[in-house]
């Protein structure tokens, strides 16, 4: 689909011109040129044959429909299942053009202003609901075509709690498609032999560190993601802040970014770092080194559930050799995590989301998504996908060879985790200038970069949290004045 908008795109990150429709495009020097003319034959004495009677013109093909996708699921192997899924569903839609196009999640915003810039705004997007209040408030989505696909799907069939989370004040905002709990994941083997406690607090984390890393096996005791350009490492954060009773605002609608107690979660964060591998540390580092038994502890998704198993994908397609005999048999996780103020479990709802002006079609597909090409998509990582119907969880639960591997205790924990899951943008009592200002400070990858400037010695946790605070305000200062 090509077609511009009007509409400022998210005003707090960048400032755009605003964009018309295009013109239609001039002619070319062909078709200006004058039609040449044939010249008549002479008239004959011979009156004119009638012409034989003509067959009806045919009917000319109905325009094709053009629905661009884009998709946060960008692993070589999952945007072929997607594709193969739009070939599948362009074979008995002959008059729809379904392209899938991957992107990079953390850099969406930037990447949906580019696209609009072009006039080449998707018309469907998979992307996790921390962005979507963002898109909203910028006048972006197209709320009612999500719930046209719930009323098709039947919102009697979703999970209990997914509509409310991807719902503002009584107005559905996406269409909710699969989700993920965040855990750490620690080598059970390995705190059992030294009679370490199980890391579900902030003492047993800081326990754990500290023995592991004086014993020198494994290398580290932790890889913590410090990296700057990334989202995984304010995933971490913002479990560890909520542990803390961490909150980007009170209930009287003010900034709170600068609170004691961010600046204890900050530095206790930050400390972590004296167990983790020196340098900037992202998700494919925490992973790779876990499966290489190079750390004890990491924190990730329920995606790794199935990297245990077969060793998680390298950039170039190959996979990495999982080099600890039965690793999942001896790694435990623990989803809750308990600081000094609290006790919080972190996880995301991804959505399939309308953009503004998207194509009427694009509604079909993404309900084919959710149902014919459900259990395709959930198999690319059966256990980081945890269905959102109730009529795909059994289908789900037996898709994989990856299930057998772990019990059932653990499996019903996982698929069970929208019941528990928290983060920021999830509070029910956030207006929709508060969630939209949350998605705003992931985009701007605000948290990851004074983690490393913590961790580097450029900021103290106090001097973070004031710049935090001021950044933040000023965020929502813009999203306020928005309509």
């Amino acid at each position: 689909m090509n077609r511009w908008l009007v509409l400022p795109l998210f005003t707090a990150l960048l400032s755009l011109a605003a964009c018309g429709r295009p013109s239609e495009p001039p002619p070319t020097a062909e078709s200006a040129q004058p039609t040449a003319v044939t010249p008549l034959p002479p008239p004959t004495s011979a009156p004119p044959t009638p012409a034989p009677p003509t067959s009806a013109p045919p009917t000319p093909a109905p325009p094709t429909v053009d629905v661009d996708f884009w998709t946060s699921d960008n692993e070589p192997s999952r945007v072929a299942v997607y594709r193969a899924l739009a070939e599948r569903y362009m074979a008995a839609h002959p008059g729809v053009q379904v392209t899938i196009v991957p992107f990079v999640e953390s850099s969406v915003l930037a990447q949906l202003e580019a696209a609009q810039a072009a006039g080449q705004l998707p018309d469907l997007i998979r992307l996790s609901m921390e962005w979507v209040p963002a898109l909203d408030s910028s006048g972006l989505l197209d709320s009612a075509a999500a719930q046209a696909v719930v009323e098709a799907v039947g919102a009697s069939d979703f999970r209990s709690g997914v509509l409310a989370m991807a719902t503002d004040r009584g107005r559905l905002l996406a269409v909710p498609y699969d989700g993920w709990i965040q855990a750490l994941w620690y080598r059970r083997d390995l705190f059992e032999a030294s009679g370490l406690n199980r890391p579900i607090s902030w003492a047993d984390l800081n326990q754990a560190c500290d023995t592991i890393e004086a014993s020198g096996t494994p290398a580290f005791a932790l890889v913590l993601p410090t990296f700057s350009n990334q989202s995984y490492t304010h995933q971490i954060f913002e479990q560890v802040a909520m542990s803390n009773n961490v909150w980007p605002f009170d209930a009287a609608g003010t900034v709170t970014m600068d609170t004691p107690e961010m600046v204890e979660a900050l530095r206790f964060f930050s400390a972590l770092q004296r167990c983790s591998p020196p340098g900037p540390q992202d998700l494919y580092s925490a992973r790779e080194r876990y499966e290489l038994g190079e750390t004890a502890m990491l924190f990730y998704s329920t995606y790794i559930m199935d990297d245990l198993v077969e060793g998680s994908e390298n950039a170039d397609g190959g996979k990495v050799t999982i080099a600890v005999a039965e690793l999942p048999a001896k790694t435990g996780f623990t989803a809750s995590l308990t600081g000094p103020n609290g006790t919080a479990s972190y996880g995301r709802l991804e959505t399939l989301s309308f953009l503004a002006g998207a194509e009427p079609a694009a509604q079909e597909v993404a309900r084919f998504f959710l149902q014919e090409g459900y259990l395709d998509i959930l198999a690319t990582a059966p256990l980081g996908k945890v269905p959102v119907l109730e009529s795909a969880l059994e289908a789900w639960s037996t898709s994989s060879p990856i299930f057998a591997v772990y019990s059932p205790a653990t499996l019903g924990h996982i698929a069970n985790g929208f019941a528990t899951m928290k983060s920021w943008v999830l509070r029910p009592d956030y207006s929709l200038a508060q969630k939209a200002t949350i998605g705003v400070i992931e985009a701007r990858l605000l948290l990851p970069q004074v983690i490393e400037q913590i961790v580097a010695g450029e900021l103290t946790p106090e001097s973070a949290a004031r710049q935090l605070q001021a950044e933040v305000e000023a965020i929502y200062q813009i999203r306020l004045k928005q309509p």
